[in-house]
């Protein structure tokens, strides 16, 4: 009776492992995120922590700062990925955007020639993403400019959606430039547990559509959140972080959501 019923359950395993190595195996890609600090170049020693940090980051320089040039000469030397921060015209606190803005009222060669000296004002830029913007980033007119020198400089753009009637993604499609979007800001308020707390909702949109898109900034507390989760986070979360240009390189996996959207300005 042992004997019969071993031989049953025998033949039922190798029977069952056979049908299933005849299914292709189920695919699962790793959930992937990307993590860019804006508005460095006006403070040496924060931004260095930043930039010292063992990760993939991403770090989106302002243009014409005191040390814009030689915090992207050091994010280089760290396979660091370096971005222009360019400042657009805002709805408001436009006082805050500092020089290099691009402003609505620009005529179209005043406007390309401003960003170019932006541009030349951060070597080795790979991207570009804006600093403030609710106002600009509505205009199909000014953000056709803008795609029309990246695509010229081989350059991708990063929409930081700092307003939901951004037309930058569809003017960047229009004119072949790589671009996505970001999904999280993660100090709109710099406590430690807001900081946390948005992580962790960059973690579930990761699990949830397949990669997200982080920006922050290189406040204390921010530094603090990522140097203590990031070096940890695809052994206790399963998610792989990697650089912009590798996500971009692979193409945004889902459009953003207006219910994530919390302004920076």
């Amino acid at each position: 009776m042992f004997q019969a019923s071993a031989l049953v359950f025998f033949l039922s395993g190798l029977f069952t492992s056979t049908a299933w190595a005849d299914q292709p195996p189920a695919q699962h890609p790793q959930p992937r995120l990307a993590v860019i600090i804006d508005d460095l170049g006006d403070r040496a020693d924060l931004d260095f922590q930043v930039v010292n940090l063992p990760v993939p980051l991403s770090c989106a320089i302002l243009p014409h700062t005191p040390h814009g040039a030689l915090v992207a000469r050091r994010c280089q030397e760290q396979d660091k990925d370096v971005m222009l921060h360019i400042p657009l015209q805002a709805e408001s606190f436009n006082e805050l955007l500092g020089p290099g803005r691009l402003e609505l009222d620009m005529d179209e060669a005043t406007f390309r020639e401003t960003f170019r000296e932006s541009l030349a004002s951060v070597p080795g830029a790979v991207g570009v993403n804006n600093h403030m913007g609710s106002l600009l980033t509505r205009h199909p007119g000014a953000m056709t400019w803008l795609m029309e020198e990246l695509n010229e400089a081989g350059l991708f753009f990063v929409d930081s959606r700092t307003t939901t009637q951004s037309v930058a993604m569809k003017m960047a499609q229009e004119q072949s430039v790589p671009a996505t979007q970001r999904d999280i800001f993660l100090d709109s308020d710099q406590d430690i547990d807001a900081i946390e707390a948005e992580l962790e909702r960059a973690i579930r949109i990761a699990h949830d559509h397949g990669e997200a898109v982080v920006i922050g900034h290189p406040y204390p507390e921010t530094v603090e959140v990522l140097s203590r989760r990031l070096p940890w986070l695809e052994l206790e979360t399963g998610i792989q972080l990697i650089s912009i240009t590798e996500l971009i390189g692979r193409e945004a996996a889902f459009p953003m959501n207006d219910y994530i959207l919390n302004q920076e300005e």
